[in-house]
C-alpha cells in the first residue's frame, strides 16, 4: 500500500509546503528555501533486523512487512564487533557464539543474497531499499553503514574509525545508535563525532530514546541504564551539528514495527538521489510511533540547516494523529515556548467533522495468534487516508529459547488489501500483549469527514460494532469479540482537526552566543513524539 501525506499548509509566505507523497506524480523541484517549495516527508527504517545474522523473522517477510507503512528501507544484518568482550566469561559464552557464527555466516553465504533481495525489492520512486550493515564497538558505540550503491561491498575493518577511513570516498553514512548507554559498554561517545560521515544520529529505537537523560523511554534493555554524556542535548551542548532520526532495531524481521522509531525525510520526491540528498543535509527528523508531520522553519532555513541572523522568524506547523499533548521549541538545551494542545474535545457546532479515529485490535489472553479479517467503513462520509500501525514481535534482541528454532508460525505480516473512500479492507494478526507495558496490538488510523449522526462500523471475523461519529468524539469504547479475556476491538476517541493541528510563528530577538540552536519536540496525548533536528543561527 502507498503511504500518502495529505495537504499540510502553512501560514505564513515563505514557509514550507507539505504535499501529497504520491511518488509517480511528483516533480522533484529545487529546494530554493526563498520560494514556494513543494516537498515531501517520506518516512522509513534504516535500522532493523532478521535472521540473516541474529533476529528472528525470514528476510523476505521483512521486505514485505515494510512495504504496506514504509516509503524505504535499510534491513541490517549484524556484521563486525572488533572489541568483543568477555571471550573467558562463561556468562557470556552463548552471547559471543551466536555474535560469531552469525559474522561467519554472513560472509560466506548471507551478504550476496542479502544484495540480491534488497535489489529485488527496490522500486524507483515507489519503495526504496537501501544496503546497509552494522559494525558493535565497546569503545565507540554501535553504529550502522548505510551505502547509496545497491552493488556496495561489506567491508572489512577493526573499528569504527577504521570503517569510516575506508568509506570515506564512497557514498556512506555511519550512524550511531543506543547513544544513551555508559561509555566504554557500547554507548556513544560524542568525541569521536565525525560530521563527515555522520549526518545524523539515531536517538530513539526499540532501545529508548536519547534526547536527554530524562523524560520518556528510559533504557530498560539488559546492556544498562541511561547516561546523559552519550545523548542528543549533550552533543548539541557540546557544539556538534547533527540531524536525529528514529529507527526501530527490531530483532524480529518487522521494518517499520509500529511504536519503535522511524526516520522522517522532507525531499522532493521518494527517489534515491532526493532521499540521500536530504539525509546528507540533515533534513530529516525523529518520530517514535505515529507519522507525526512536522515543519519547523527559521526565516529561510528548514530543519537541519545553518544560517545567519539577529531576528529569527520562527514557524512551525504540525499534523499529529491523535491528541496533541504540546509542542516545546529549545534553545540552547532550554525551553523557549510551550504551545498546550486540548485537554479534550470541546464543542463542535458542525454537522460535518474532519477527524482521526484509531481503531485497534488485540488483547487476547492466549498464545495462539488471533487472524483478524474483515473491514472497516462509514456509512457516510469519505476517508481520506489510511495510516497503518503495524507490529512485528517485540524483540529488541535475540531471545535465547528461540535460537537456532523455527518460528511456528513465521513472520505474520499485516496487510491493507483494499481500500475506497467508504471503506477498507484489513488483514492482521495479534497475539496476547506480554506484559502490561508492551503492546501486541495491530491499529489503523483512519482520516476521516463524517457527519455526526453516521456510523464507523467494524466488521471483523463475524461481528459487528458500530459507533457515530458524536458518540467517538465524546469518548473511546471497546468491545470483546467472545467474552471476558478474549481478543477485542478498541475505537478511540477521535481527534478532530483543533486537537491533532498546531501552527505557531513568533519572532527571537535575543542573540544567546555565536551560534544557537533551536529544534522542536512534539508530544501526544498518546505518548508518540515527533523530535526535529535543530537549526542552527549564527550571530550577524
Amino acid at each position: 500500500m502507498k503511504i500518502r501525506i495529505l495537504n499540510v499548509l502553512l501560514i505564513a509566505t515563505g514557509l514550507l509546503t507539505l504535499v501529497a507523497c504520491n511518488s509517480e506524480k511528483q516533480q522533484i523541484i529545487e529546494n530554493k528555501t526563498d520560494n514556494y517549495d513543494s516537498l515531501n516527508i517520506y518516512f522509513g527504517d534504516i535500522h532493523n533486523h532478521c535472521n540473516l545474522t541474529y533476529g528472528h523473522g525470514d528476510m523476505r517477510d521483512a521486505f514485505e512487512a515494510a512495504k504496506q507503512q514504509l516509503d524505504f528501507v535499510s534491513v541490517t544484518p549484524h556484521a563486525a564487533w572488533p572489541d568483543i568482550p568477555g571471550r573467558d566469561d562463561s556468562r557470556l559464552s552463548w552471547v559471543i557464539d551466536y555474535h560469531t557464527s552469525a559474522f561467519e555466516r554472513l560472509r560466506k553465504t548471507g551478504w550476496q543474497e542479502y544484495v540480491r533481495m534488497t535489489n529485488e525489492y527496490n522500486r524507483e520512486g515507489e519503495f526504496l531499499t537501501f544496503l546497509s550493515y552494522e559494525y558493535h564497538s565497546m569503545k565507540y558505540g554501535d553504529h550502522v553503514a548505510l551505502n547509496y550503491r545497491l552493488d556496495a561491498p561489506l567491508l572489512e575493518a577493526n573499528s569504527v574509525p577504521a570503517l569510516m577511513k575506508k568509506l570515506k570516498k564512497e557514498k556512506a553514512f555511519v550512524t550511531p545508535h543506543h547513544m544513551g548507554y555508559q561509555e566504554g559498554f557500547r554507548g556513544y561517545a560524542w568525541k569521536y563525532f565525525n560530521p563527515e560521515k555522520t549526518p545524523f544520529v539515531e536517538i530513539y529505537s526499540r532501545h529508548g530514546l536519547a534526547e536527554e537523560d530524562l523524560g520518556d523511554y528510559t533504557n530498560l534493555h539488559d546492556m544498562g541504564p541511561r547516561n546523559f554524556e552519550g545523548t542528543m542535548l549533550y552533543g548539541l551542548n557540546q557544539g556538534h551539528k547533527f540531524g536525529v532520526i528514529g529507527s526501530t532495531d527490531q530483532h524480529a524481521g518487522y521494518p517499520g514495527s509500529y511504536g519503535d522509531g522511524l526516520i522522517a525525510v522532507i525531499a522532493p520526491a521518494n527517489t534515491r538521489d532526493a532521499i540521500w540528498e536530504a539525509m546528507e543535509k540533515r533534513h530529516v527528523y525523529c518520530v517514535t510511533g505515529d507519522k507525526i508531520k512536522l515543519d519547523f522553519r527559521i526565516n529561510e532555513a528548514i530543519m537541519g540547516d545553518e544560517i545567519k541572523g539577529n531576528k529569527r522568524k520562527i514557524s512551525v506547523k504540525v499534523e499529529g494523529q491523535n491528541f496533541i499533548d504540546y509542542m516545546d521549541i529549545i534553545k540552547n538545551g532550554k525551553r523557549l515556548v510551550r504551545v498546550d494542545g486540548p485537554f479534550s474535545n470541546e464543542k463542535i457546532d458542525k454537522d460535518v467533522v474532519r477527524a482521526k479515529i484509531k481503531v485497534e485490535f488485540g488483547w487476547n489472553r492466549f498464545d495462539e495468534p488471533v487472524h483478524w479479517q474483515g473491514n472497516l467503513s462509514l456509512s457516510e462520509g469519505t476517508i481520506h487516508q489510511v495510516t497503518p500501525c503495524f507490529r512485528g514481535a517485540a524483540f529488541t534482541a535475540p531471545q535465547k529459547d528461540k535460537i537456532g528454532k523455527t518460528d511456528l508460525h513465521g513472520t505474520l505480516v499485516n496487510r491493507i488489501l483494499e481500500q475506497s473512500d467508504k471503506k477498507v479492507v484489513l488483514d492482521m494478526y495479534t497475539t496476547k500483549n506480554p506484559n502490561t507495558l508492551t503492546p501486541a496490538t495491530q491499529a489503523v488510523i483512519l482520516d476521516v469527514t463524517m457527519p455526526k449522526n453516521a456510523k464507523l462500523t467494524a466488521d471483523f471475523n463475524g461481528k459487528k460494532f458500530e459507533y457515530t461519529m458524536e458518540q467517538l468524539l465524546n469518548g473511546t469504547y471497546s468491545n470483546f469479540m467472545i467474552g471476558w479475556l478474549s481478543e477485542a476491538i478498541q475505537f478511540h476517541r477521535a481527534a478532530p482537526e483543533q486537537a491533532y493541528t498546531i501552527e505557531y510563528e513568533m519572532t527571537d530577538n535575543e542573540v544567546e552566543k555565536d551560534t544557537d540552536y533551536y529544534y522542536v519536540r512534539v508530544r501526544q496525548r498518546d505518548n508518540n513524539w515527533a523530535f526535529s533536528s535543530a537549526i542552527w543561527v549564527d550571530k550577524e
